[in-house]
């Protein structure tokens, strides 16, 4: 039997989901030997409340930063960029030899490979989210000797901007759908307002956040009409700077004032797990974001969508902005309940757009995407390794 390793070396919960499914789906039909590997406390916390029962019986291992010498790097630069998670793999070696799959949402894994010269196992990548960014479909890509994919969409631009060879590739569907999210009370009870989310990135160079987030929070905290979820990505507001390494940018992030926490018609979430587990996108009427992936799990109920320009992009038939031809996009913050009001009013308009981007996004069969995936999983590993 295959000795498999889930491994979840996050700062923050967002990528679990996307491969936790198959994990449990793997563990399940006792098709693998699966050991789960965490290497911190609120990544563990969060498996165990997504996996309930299902969770009965598969390992979970903690890893730690072992030396003295990334101790004190980790004390050092942690609160800036993510030390723990890249000095992790080379204090941990002897466990990861010990697999023959490494199964993995990110790509900082690659490192066991290309540094520490850990050929023998096979590095699956299940990635996370069934967004257009570009960083999504860069040459890392190619490294992993599995990728698995929600739909067409993806595999067309591994293949064209990623040069991953079609046979690394499998269609599996999307994972994440297959949690079953613990049910929770009404967000805004008793209250007859239809409820925006606004989800903007963390990446400066992309968000909506930098230009626009205090303008956009303040008109909603006066607005008589509409409910307001601010949950934007949990990375947004998880150090005090946020930097970025598609394209190098920093910045220092500032919270929102403390009146929006108060307002019975808001509600600031700034990284709690409800902010991973589609929670928010299930509950809200509209999205109100920029680039992040979590669109596509919105519009898997397609609902009006409302989309912030904040670095005059040149997006119209750029596939990294695919996403807003799903809604208006607006450029400035300015009259922002005026634009809700008019895409709400113009939802018919999009779509076709969005029935379009989510048949490429997103493969559907009678057949659970987690099952889908972990058959994809033992099949490859019964071919490369027997």
């Amino acid at each position: 039997m295959q000795k498999i390793c889930f491994l979840f070396n996050h700062d923050q919960t967002h990528q679990i989901a996307h491969s936790l499914p198959i994990a449990l789906q793997m563990a399940k039909s006792s098709v693998a030997d699966v050991t789960l590997a965490v290497t911190s406390a609120l990544v563990e916390t969060e498996i165990r409340r997504l996996s309930g029962a299902a969770l009965e019986g598969i390992k979970i291992v903690p890893l730690q930063t072992k030396s003295t010498v990334s101790q004190m790097l980790v004390r050092a630069f942690d609160r800036l960029v993510p030390a723990r998670k890249l000095l992790v793999y080379r204090d941990n070696l002897d466990f990861f030899r010990q697999f023959d799959a490494l199964v993995v949402s990110e790509k900082s894994s690659l490192i066991l490979k290309a540094r520490y010269g850990l050929d023998n196992i096979k590095f699956i990548h299940t990635r996370h989210g069934a967004g257009d960014r570009a960083i999504g479909f860069n040459a890392e890509s190619a490294q992993f000797d599995l990728i698995l994919v929600s739909g067409e969409k993806i595999r067309d631009r591994l293949v064209c901007d990623a040069g991953v060879p079609p046979e690394k590739i499998r269609i599996t569907g999307y994972a994440k759908f297959d949690i079953i999210v613990p049910e929770q009370n009404p967000l805004f009870p008793a209250s007859d307002r239809r409820t925006i989310l606004y989800n903007p990135h963390p990446s400066p160079h992309l968000s909506s956040w930098f230009k626009f987030g205090a303008e956009v929070l303040e008109q909603f905290y006066q607005s008589d009409r509409y409910s307001l979820i601010f949950a934007p990505h949990v990375m947004l507001f998880a150090r005090p700077w946020t930097v970025t390494i598609d394209r190098l940018s920093i910045a220092s992030v500032k919270k929102p004032a403390a009146r929006y926490h108060e307002a019975p018609h808001m509600l600031m979430d700034l990284g709690s797990p409800a902010c991973t587990d589609m929670t928010y996108t299930n509950a809200a009427d509209l999205y109100l974001g920029d680039v992040s992936s979590q669109v596509y799990e919105f519009l898997n109920r397609p609902r009006p969508c409302l989309f912030l320009d904040a670095h005059d992009t040149p997006w119209q038939g750029n596939p990294n902005y695919r996403h807003w031809t799903t809604g208006p996009v607006k450029t400035d913050a300015s009259g922002i309940i005026s634009a809700v009001d008019a895409a709400f009013a113009s939802r018919d308009s999009y779509s076709d757009a969005q029935r379009a981007v989510l048949e490429d996004s997103f493969s559907v069969t009678a057949t659970p995407a987690s099952v889908r995936a972990a058959t994809a999983i033992i099949d490859y590993l019964d071919q490369a390794i027997g």
